[in-house]
């Protein structure tokens, strides 16, 4: 009974607000829809992964030209910032979905499709709290309310046993780790952002705790000098890997004085995919078991 309630309100909150509703995107623009957008161009690949576990691979039209996952994503047409306006004229999108820091640095564009009638949004969480909020704002959108219920919930679910996991092991045993994200800056992530969520989750310990982000992203400068105030504490250095930080562990392990990092001098320096660990995805939690892998080579708790 309790199962049938649960999906009957569901459903009402679907026929009921799926065809119209208004809603402000991430860098506050406010506007108002009347039904599902069904042609969308999406230029971030996080905003394609997520449409196509919603359900939505008829309607995605457009692609960015940096797509790796699903792989039916790179059968799309692909489009970029420096397209020029036709284009995408050509496409007939009525939705076109958009990072925060696309939309301040193509302003131009932007207004040129919104006086075309073409609906552009700017959506990027940054926090896991958010990013349930973003995947159910992308259910609103698209009439994929309950596929987007559907992802929080298995999510969580996901959470639930990576939860069981690192609470059999004890705190004392649990890894300090520095998770670089821009080597040559040395900067890391602030502690709310989803790399370090990945770390905790997979029962490690944020040695940089300290750190605050810059220019409103994840991005924390941390520098080589207070990173070396604990370096000896370090007992796994991981740094991302792909388009934001191109790095090898060589180029860690013969950096500057890096002979004082611990995890340097035990061999315990990784690369993580940014893509699994960065992106707010559901393989967030592939990440977390990858990272956990990492951090407890030796057993399984």
């Amino acid at each position: 009974m309790k199962r049938f309630l649960f999906t009957l309100f569901f459903l009402l909150l679907y026929c009921t607000s799926a065809h119209a509703g208004q809603m402000r995107d991430d860098v506050g623009t406010r506007f108002f829809f009347e039904k599902p957008f069904t042609r969308i161009i999406s230029l971030y690949a996080a905003h394609t992964e997520n449409l196509f576990n919603l359900g939505l691979e008829d309607e995605i039209i457009g692609v960015t030209q940096n797509e790796d996952y699903p792989s039916i994503a790179l059968s799309k047409e692909q489009f970029s910032t420096h397209d020029g306006v036709e284009k995408f004229l050509a496409a007939k999108p009525d939705l076109v979905l958009i990072r925060p820091m696309q939309s301040r640095g193509y302003p131009a564009l932007w207004s040129a499709l919104k006086r075309h009638g073409i609906q552009v949004l700017a959506l990027q969480p940054n926090t896991i709290d958010a990013m349930y909020t973003y995947w159910r704002t992308l259910g609103r959108l698209t009439g994929r309310e309950l596929q987007a219920e559907r992802m929080v919930s298995n999510f969580k679910e996901g959470l639930e046993m990576d939860m069981q996991r690192i609470n059999r092991i004890p705190k004392e045993e649990r890894p300090h780790v520095f998770f670089e994200s821009i080597h040559r800056k040395y900067s890391t992530f602030s502690p709310s952002s989803m790399p370090i969520f990945v770390v905790e989750m997979a029962g490690g310990i944020n040695i940089a705790y300290d750190a605050r982000p810059r220019h409103g992203t994840n991005i924390a400068s941390y520098g080589m000098e207070r990173m070396l105030m604990k370096s000896a504490n370090i007992d796994v250095y991981l740094a991302q890997f792909g388009p934001m930080n191109e790095v090898s562990v060589r180029d860690i392990a013969s950096g500057p004085a890096s002979s004082r990092i611990k995890a340097v001098r035990d061999r315990n320096v990784f690369l993580v995919d940014e893509h699994i660990v960065s992106r707010p995805t559901m393989r967030l939690l592939k990440g977390i078991d990858t990272v956990y892998r990492l951090l407890h080579p030796t057993g399984n708790h």
